[in-house]
């Protein structure tokens, strides 16, 4: 079995809370997962459930409190986050922000964006690194006319690309997207993860896919990872985690999508993320099925279906494979 691109271990991101001497807030809570090389990983959850701050982590903009995260055989946990910003390592993972507004430079150019970190990661030359700017810009469907101007200048979708075209600059072979599409006209939104899809398969890239919208995760992604209030609540192939969801949470995020029969609404008061006890599972507050087990141990990631299908719940609802 081929090693592995990308191997979380047991990573958490913690921060304190002001007001609240020594109370800390739990954003990512002893996650371990492994991303393939040219595979697609889907990230979902409720806001608030730490995906976006676990994204953060695996493109290294922050550190961790704890954990490793070995991309190719290295431990990059172990490289403060502006260390690592000017290694050339750096090129190697990437990120596609959700509002590509926000993440463009309004001083640069869209030829200036896209050049930049093929300046200071690619090792490219001024003339080199143009001609890798028309490259990557053919690439996403840009214009050649658009890549003078501003981003005030461009649409929406406009932006978009600019922001896939700067990440694919340096040729990374990983590619993290938190909510690439979340802020683009419903129109638009399609197009771009088309373009997406696409370019993930003609470039062999691995990808990390976070987004609410299940129905896109369900169709873009290899795997999919639930997560709720910092944890990892199952995992598993998209398509049988989508087909047979055997966490409660899972079931009732799936319950949402049209089409998949009765909604499962959660009553209920969410767990705080601030210390939450170590020994009590973090979704027993809002569980159908909760029993006394649930509130004095913690569990795990256990496998229970097909193709290493895995639920943290004592009493998952297994449809397919052995009974967990």
């Amino acid at each position: 079995m081929a090693e592995p691109l990308l191997a979380v271990e047991r990573l958490s991101k913690r921060y304190p809370v002001t007001g609240r001497r020594g109370a800390l807030l739990h954003a990512v809570d002893d996650v371990s997962l492994e991303v393939a090389p040219g595979e697609s990983l889907g990230l979902v959850g409720e806001s608030g459930c730490g995906k976006s701050t676990l994204a953060r982590l695996l493109a290294r903009l922050i550190d961790p409190s704890e954990g490793r995260i070995v991309f190719e055989g290295q431990d990059l946990a172990a490289l403060p986050a502006q260390r690592f910003a000017r290694m050339p390592q750096r090129g190697a993972i990437q990120m596609v922000f959700q509002d590509p507004t926000d993440s463009l430079n309004p001083r640069y150019t869209a030829r200036d964006t896209i050049r930049e970190p093929c300046l200071l990661l690619g090792g490219l030359g001024r003339a080199a690194a143009d001609q890798r700017v028309d490259e990557v810009a053919a690439q996403v469907g840009l214009p050649a006319a658009l890549l003078s101007r501003f981003p005030h200048q461009l649409s929406g979708g406009q932006k978009a690309r600019v922001g896939i075209a700067r990440a694919l600059a340096p040729r990374p072979k990983l590619l993290i997207l938190d909510e690439p599409t979340a802020a683009l006209d419903v129109s638009v939104q399609a197009v771009v993860l088309q373009l997406l899809d696409r370019l993930r398969r003609e470039l062999g890239l691995a990808t990390v896919f976070v987004s609410h919208d299940l129905n896109v995760v369900r169709l873009l992604t290899d795997r999919v990872a639930v997560m709720y209030l910092g944890k990892i609540a199952e995992m598993g192939p998209s398509a049988s985690v989508f087909a047979h969801p055997a966490h409660p949470y899972t079931q009732a995020l799936v319950s949402a999508i049209p089409g998949q029969g009765p909604r499962i609404r959660l009553d209920g008061e969410v767990q705080s993320p601030i210390d939450p006890p170590p020994q009590v599972c973090r979704f027993a507050s809002r569980c159908a099925a909760v029993q006394e087990r649930c509130r004095s141990v913690a569990p795990t990631l256990h496998a229970g279906g097909a193709g290493a299908h895995a639920a943290a719940c004592h009493f998952a609802r297994w449809t397919l494979g052995a009974a967990a």
